[in-house]
């Protein structure tokens, strides 16, 4: 006989203010939140069928006292931001005698940090489910599980249950094609978690999924979150022809994002093949200008390159870029602010994610500094918990720094006040509109979509009017030059324009935060981390 059991799946909370939240620009496009919580989906797609499901996104609905009282099993994990509010469930679970499973990339890098949790499942979830499901039904109710690295097999993962997803909580959906990327970047935690050797699924399967999406109402854009889409090239070149057809097909209802390392520029093939498939939108790590300081942090991939130049060889294939910009690498130049203010400049990217270098758990860089005796304390611990929550723009130079910390923050304060000056932001978006070469398909009209254009524009006009006046000015005359000089790209421009209501006052108060620090900061060895934000803390005119 099947057991039966409820299982109430929790996706925890990014607390403090994040570059990523983008809270107003959701409140603008009518949603409260920008991508849903895939891996959640994709584990309760990996539990038997006859086990009932829930899902609670707590950056999105409240977690209340009958969801708890329903469930027989509650799971829930995440990212390290994330752990706070993970650790917050783990002790309501706890209070009521509710068993709690934890899981996700934090645990696994951070297993220690998670014991009071009933159950730790370590890795990746399709290396182990079966094994947590047969101890549940034997009657196990605490344990730690954990798979063998890097080994999962992706191409027997299922199509996650979108089902499970309210479609009006997220401006975008979420799919996974590989996982690993092959470069060895020393502060990145994605090879330490998913290996070099990046494993994909198969052409059907993804398929599987867009006709999942496509049949539960889903169109706009499809984010493909793997952390770099191109890591294994061969495969996604087999795959992008499939795709591209079935949008042919079913008349290009999605338009898709991702990130992709900056050799994605060094390959004409690919980048037609992501064009043809309506790829709009791409992130990709450039760190700095600094070729000494990228070679020293093993990111050789983007040195002795002209980088603007790749950025915008990547616009004339339609794809509108985002960039992330790290501040205090080991060997950076004392003119680096004036360096990655120029590149951003040059390559005309409104959307930048500055923030400062973070030793994470487990990673290269991690191991150097202990052994160095750098390290202030353990990263997974002081870092986000004791800072109550944050990112790497909010959180960061959780080591001795080579370069003087306060020169280091003091370039940090001056890239992001430059590049989020309104008219510095706008000018690189209407630079973007003359640049950027968009994909037009042939795509059915679609009212749905029609009607959720004219109410964001709707929204956007009422919150420029009555919350954030000073922005009207740039926001005009920016449309109105892409208007006069390539009207094809004013969708995404209009994105570019809509997201500055979070990312610029965002930046505004960061800038806050340094100089609140660099107020207080009189010993040059201070051992504090870089930037913290108290958990009540919000950003001006974006909450």
């Amino acid at each position: 006989m099947h057991q039966a059991c409820n299982v109430l799946l929790v996706y925890p909370r990014f607390d403090n203010p994040s570059f990523w939240d983008l809270t107003a620009a959701c409140e603008v496009i009518g949603r409260r939140r920008t991508n849903p919580p895939l891996g959640l989906i994709t584990v309760a797609a990996l539990l038997p069928p006859h086990w009932a499901v829930r899902l609670i996104d707590r950056n999105a609905e409240e977690l209340t006292d009958s969801d708890l009282d329903w469930a027989d099993l509650v799971m829930t994990g995440g990212m390290l931001p994330q752990q706070p509010d993970t650790l917050r469930i783990v002790s309501l679970c706890n209070a009521r005698g509710k068993p709690v499973a934890v899981g996700g990339p934090d645990v696994t890098s951070s297993p220690h940090a998670y014991a009071n949790a009933d159950i730790r499942v370590i890795g990746e979830a399709e290396g182990m489910i079966d094994d947590v499901v047969r101890a549940w039904n034997a009657g196990t109710r605490h344990g730690t599980f954990e798979a063998e690295k890097f080994k999962a097999d992706v191409t027997a993962s299922p199509t996650p249950r979108f089902d499970l997803l309210n479609p009006g909580f997220y401006a975008d959906a979420s799919v996974q094609f590989s996982r690993g990327c092959p470069f060895t970047c020393e502060f990145c935690d994605i090879i330490e978690l998913y290996g070099r050797a990046p494993r994909t699924k198969t052409t059907e399967q993804m398929l599987g999924e867009l006709d999942a999406l496509h049949a539960l109402g889903h169109s706009g854009n499809v984010m493909f979150v793997d952390d770099n889409l191109i890591g294994n090239k061969k495969a996604v070149k087999q795959f992008l022809p499939h795709l591209r057809e079935w949008q042919e097909r079913h008349g290009y209802p999605f338009t898709f994002s991702t990130q992709a390392s900056i050799n994605l520029a060094d390959d004409d093939a690919l980048l037609t093949l992501m064009r043809e498939a309506n790829f709009t939108y791409v992130f990709i790590g450039i760190e700095t200008p600094d070729d000494d300081a990228l070679v020293s942090a093993l990111k050789k991939q983007n040195a002795r390159r002209n980088l603007a130049d790749c950025i915008h060889k990547i616009y004339r294939s339609g794809m509108t870029v985002a960039a992330g910009f790290i501040v205090g690498f080991d060997g950076e130049k004392s003119s680096l602010a004036e360096e990655m203010t120029a590149l951003i400049e040059a390559a005309d990217i409104p959307l930048c994610m500055v923030g400062l270098l973070t030793a994470l758990p487990q990673t290269q860089l991690t191991r150097r500094l202990r052994r160095e005796g750098r390290l202030h304390a353990d990263p997974d611990t002081s870092l986000f918990v004791a800072s109550v929550g944050g990112d790497q723009c909010t959180a960061g130079l959780n080591f001795e720094t080579l370069r003087p910390r306060q020169e280091i923050l003091n370039d940090y304060r001056t890239v992001l006040q430059r590049v989020y000056e309104p008219s510095a932001y706008f000018g690189r978006a209407r630079r973007l509109a003359r640049v950027l070469v968009p994909f037009k398909p042939k795509s059915t009209l679609r009212a749905k979509a029609v009607i959720n254009d004219l109410l964001t524009l709707g929204r956007l006009a009422w919150r420029l009017a009555t919350r954030q006046r000073e922005l009207i000015i740039p926001f005009v005359s920016t449309l109105a030059a892409c208007l006069l000089h390539n009207p094809t790209a004013i969708k995404p421009v209009i994105v570019q324009m809509i997201i500055y209501l979070h990312a610029g006052p965002f930046a505004r108060y960061v800038v806050g935060q340094i100089d609140q620090q660099l107020a207080v900061r009189d010993a040059p060895d201070s051992r504090e981390v870089g930037v913290t934000a108290p958990a009540q803390a919000k950003v001006a005119n974006v909450a």
